[in-house]
């Protein structure tokens, strides 16, 4: 097993359960959230509305869940001044700028600009979360590897752990969706080439197209190659599909190896379609039964983070030479 450092030990503690699963709400949504909130005129959605439904959901479900992703922008901040990000629950903050640069067939993500994992750091945090475009073939992948290792070192200085999120893409300008064998491949390349160490979670796609492939047996086959594949403990991303689907994916990659969730809209994504107490009583009652189950179901079958990491050894002397290198 790998060693972590005091920090990053303590702070997967803080994000997990006690018995090492994870459960994390997503709700870092920035510009995709508007096209929620308004399809007809995304543009038009305030960021003052964006923080409204953030504070509106996490007050509902952050209780039931093990940590809470959230934007430094229209969600962290605001979420913990307003007091309803519970102390007892991790946080986890995106660093990463919405959306991507360049062409849709060769993606370049960066970190947002005005942040860094410091202050990701200094707000109080438990962890780093960096989202990026990765294709193994496309022509940007050595960029994306090279601002993986960046954030990897600035959370390393930080000891602050760091969640990576991955998302394919197609590189063939004819085609928007990988076929479900070559998002197999993409999904599980990519784990091997971006969990180096330093990379303390993966947060990963469903290594196939479900509705392609509905045979649960491959769907368990890929999960656990992928689980083969990854250096770090890997959480299942929800990618909006349906809640019920959901749960069977999330059944089929646990007992497969995966150690959790970072589930976002297949948990509260009618909710925009909602507003005042309509919002609040799907949000209380639907969605907040939907976040506990998938936690209590985490808990029950996900591979623990610590199977993977270790602590460090700690003796007398161990302060002294704390954070140097």
């Amino acid at each position: 097993m790998t060693s972590l450092s005091i920090g990053k030990l303590r702070n997967l503690q803080q994000c997990a359960t006690p018995r090492g699963a994870i459960a994390v709400l997503a709700l870092d949504h920035r510009n995709n959230l508007r096209h929620s909130l308004r399809p007809d005129a995304p543009d038009t959605v305030t960021a003052a509305e964006l923080t409204a439904f953030k504070k509106d959901v996490v007050a509902a479900l952050a209780p039931a869940a093990s940590a809470v992703l959230l934007d430094p922008e229209v969600g962290a901040a605001q979420c913990i001044a307003a007091g309803v990000m519970p102390g007892r629950i991790g946080l986890v903050v995106s660093v990463e700028q919405s959306g991507y640069r360049g062409d849709s067939t060769a993606r370049l993500s960066q970190v947002a600009p005005g942040w860094s994992v410091a202050k990701t750091q200094r707000m109080g945090a438990n962890a780093a979360k960096l989202l990026v475009y990765y294709h193994p073939d496309a022509p940007t992948a050595p960029q994306i590897e090279s601002l993986v290792r960046q954030v990897v070192a600035e959370c390393t200085a930080q000891d602050l752990p760091l969640m990576l999120e991955t998302l394919t893409y197609s590189t063939d300008p004819n085609r928007k969706k990988l076929a479900t064998e070559e998002r197999r491949r993409v999904v599980i390349e990519t784990a091997r080439r971006l969990v180096i160490p330093g990379v303390d979670i993966l947060k990963a796609e469903f290594p196939l197209d479900v509705a392609a492939q509905p045979d649960e047996a491959a769907w368990a086959d890929a999960c656990a190659e992928l689980t083969a594949a990854s250096a770090a403990p890997w959480v299942l991303l929800s990618a909006s599909v349906d809640y019920e689907t959901y749960l069977r994916q999330v059944t089929v990659a646990c007992q497969a190896g995966a150690s959790g969730v970072a589930v976002g809209r297949a948990v509260w994504k009618e909710a925009v379609n909602l507003t005042g107490e309509a919002r609040l009583t799907f949000l209380h009652g639907p969605a907040r039964e939907r976040m506990a189950r998938i936690t209590a179901l985490c808990d029950a079958l996900a591979r623990p983070w610590s199977d993977i990491f270790a602590a460090p050894d700690v003796d007398d002397r161990w302060s002294a030479s704390y954070g140097e290198k």
